[in-house]
């Protein structure tokens, strides 16, 4: 079987239990089979829920096929206890538990506690809302 037989077949299972099949950092176009690029950071579909535009450029820290935007990481590794299969943040289960045990309701921090030799940063952000009003769809 062929790559492309395989990826064709992938997408007819996908289609019989109402799932699509999408890609990652790829540098192949695979729109003839019905697989779009996707992206973690999805500008557009962020636009969609929240309706605004957004002036957001591309994450220049992520790979050179990576399709998502600039954006902040506000967790941290090893902090959930969902448990999902898939995801990258969590990598050692006993971990998760050792930091959930030390989790502090009244700390500003995930987990633990701030302490004297903690050095906390301000960092400075600023809106990416487009606010340039869109004449065609204010008259629209």
């Amino acid at each position: 079987m062929t790559h492309s037989e395989l990826l064709g077949r992938l997408v007819e299972i996908g289609k019989e239990y109402g799932l699509y099949i999408d890609t990652c950092a790829e540098s192949h176009d695979f729109h003839k089979f019905g697989v779009k690029p996707a992206h973690c950071i999805d500008r557009e579909r962020i636009e969609k829920i929240s309706g605004f535009k957004l002036n957001v450029d591309k994450d220049k820290n992520q790979r050179k096929g990576c399709g998502c935007v600039a954006s902040i990481d506000i967790g941290t590794y090893n902090t959930c206890e969902n448990g999902c299969l898939y995801c990258y943040a969590n990598y050692s289960e006993e971990t998760v538990f050792k930091n959930h045990r030390m989790h502090h309701p009244e700390s500003p921090l995930i987990f633990g506690q701030v302490n004297d030799k903690d050095v906390i940063k301000e960092r400075k952000v600023k809106s990416l809302i487009e606010n340039q009003m869109n004449l065609y769809k204010a008259l629209s």
